[in-house]
């Protein structure tokens, strides 16, 4: 096969990869929108996926966290008052946290620990027949596998971003005051992050939340649905998940930047 061959059936591949995944996101829409969706069995599913998703990962978002205070946040403020620039503070951060380090990291952090997770159980439950068991049982298995977990991933990384941010702001700032003995006090601190943040600012942030980690959901249900035949695939699928749930993140990122800011 030549080479304009290889990239004509790699575009139509790409191409029906993106529809499948749009028409799952449009169902994902519909479904949560109808009442009828949110039986007691879904809702205990979602809340359970928030409790895995999110709050089992709050211990590990803190220390990394905790490391981008110290690494980045620290810095920025000691180096504001050696220069006499204090009021170029918040911007600074809002601009290296808010907009992009935050959503990014968080979201990465979140493939690694739940996308994984995620294809693995779901590849597992197919290739074992459950899917088709709740099937034949007139239940939909959308609605009852995939709806509660991309969901649930949205819920919890919007909810570990607000973590995030907070644990770095925060550390950097106590840190950066064992350093340093004029960082300025806490109140006129969080003032001029705040006084930094624009409209803009939050629609950037909440997109870059939630946006990609519905992408991450769906893509790692949508791998772990489709997997048949033996367990031996499960990893293939896995790698396929991660490496196409990274791109979709850098790729949702990079144009909710030039949406919102160019």
């Amino acid at each position: 096969m030549n080479s304009v061959a290889r990239l004509g059936a790699y575009t139509l591949d790409t191409w029906q990869e993106l529809r499948y995944l749009a028409a799952m996101f449009w169902a994902l829409a519909a479904a949560s929108l109808r009442r009828q969706t949110w039986v007691r069995t879904v809702r205990n599913e979602l809340v359970r996926q928030v409790y895995t998703n999110g709050v089992q990962a709050t211990r590990f978002i803190l220390y990394v966290s905790i490391a981008v205070g110290i690494s980045v946040v620290s810095q920025a403020l000691v180096w504001m008052q050696k220069i006499g620039q204090p009021k170029l503070l918040g911007p600074l951060l809002v601009t290296v946290l808010v907009r992009e380090a935050v959503p990014v990291l968080t979201n990465l952090l979140a493939i690694g620990r739940n996308g994984t997770s995620m294809t693995l159980e779901l590849g597992q439950m197919n290739i074992a027949g459950e899917v088709r068991m709740l099937d034949a049982q007139g239940l939909d298995p959308f609605v009852y596998l995939v709806l509660p977990r991309v969901l649930g991933l949205s819920i919890a990384v919007f909810c570990l971003n607000l973590f995030f941010l907070t644990g770095s702001l925060v550390s950097g700032y106590l840190f950066s005051a064992l350093l340093a003995a004029k960082v300025g006090d806490p109140v006129s601190y969080l003032q001029s992050i705040l006084n930094s943040v624009e409209a803009l600012d939050l629609a950037n942030f909440l997109l870059k939340s939630l946006l990609p980690a519905l992408c991450t959901g769906i893509i790692c249900c949508h791998e772990g649905l489709r997997l048949q035949g033996s367990v031996a695939k499960i990893p293939a699928a896995t790698k396929r998940a991660l490496a196409n749930s990274v791109r979709a993140l850098f790729f949702i990122s990079a144009l909710v930047s030039l949406l919102t800011y160019i």
